[in-house]
């Protein structure tokens, strides 16, 4: 589904890597290891070289807003630039996934700077997956999270890829939620995927 061949930047690469359609691939590794900056050249916010294509969709030929309606990155620290959280949703219609992350409609009122980091992950999350993308691009979504919203991301986020036949790369370090979503485990480190 997303397909990279030898991308790289001043950090990273090369990196080669095959995302698959209804997979949640997860990525670990140390710190400073280079996982946040390979997201970003995923969803082309940072210059690289390299091929990464999307369904056959080539990044270099995508208008970069298209592309990143397409492959959307959830970062670790979700912005917030309007005064109230659903200034910033794009369709209030997408939002019945509210109560599965044990958020009520009031949240949408919510002054955006009064948000925990907790909320801010969550209905960063819920911005995201209102847009569609087909592939999702998580800096640890659940990094902020108490344990049962962190399960309660993982199954929204599992039903997602299931049901729209998307693919995620999914920055985690919690072994216990890599063994909770199972799959193909990269680690990356120094700026390359280890064999």
């Amino acid at each position: 589904m997303l397909t990279v061949r030898t991308l790289r930047s001043d950090r990273i690469g090369p990196i080669d890597l095959t995302l698959e359609r209804g997979e949640i691939t997860l990525l670990t590794g140390p710190s400073g290891g280079g996982k946040s900056l390979l997201l970003r050249s995923l969803a082309d916010l940072d210059p690289h070289e390299g091929s990464v294509s999307l369904e056959g969709r080539e990044q270099a030929s995508t208008p970069p807003a298209e592309w990143r309606r397409l492959v959307g990155l959830l970062p670790a620290e979700p912005a917030w630039w309007g005064e109230r959280v659903g200034e910033l949703f794009p369709a209030r219609g997408e939002l019945e996934d509210l109560p599965s992350l044990g958020l009520g409609p009031e949240s949408l009122s919510w002054e955006a700077e009064r948000l925990s980091s907790g909320e801010s992950q969550r209905l960063g999350l819920l911005r995201l997956l209102a847009l569609g993308p087909r592939v999702l691009l998580l800096d640890e979504p659940c990094a902020n999270l108490d344990g049962e919203s962190s399960r309660r991301v993982e199954a929204l986020l599992r039903r997602y890829v299931d049901e729209r036949g998307a693919a995620a790369l999914w920055v985690t370090h919690d072994e216990e939620q890599q063994r909770r979503l199972g799959g193909q485990v990269l680690v990356l480190e120094r700026g390359r995927i280890l064999p």
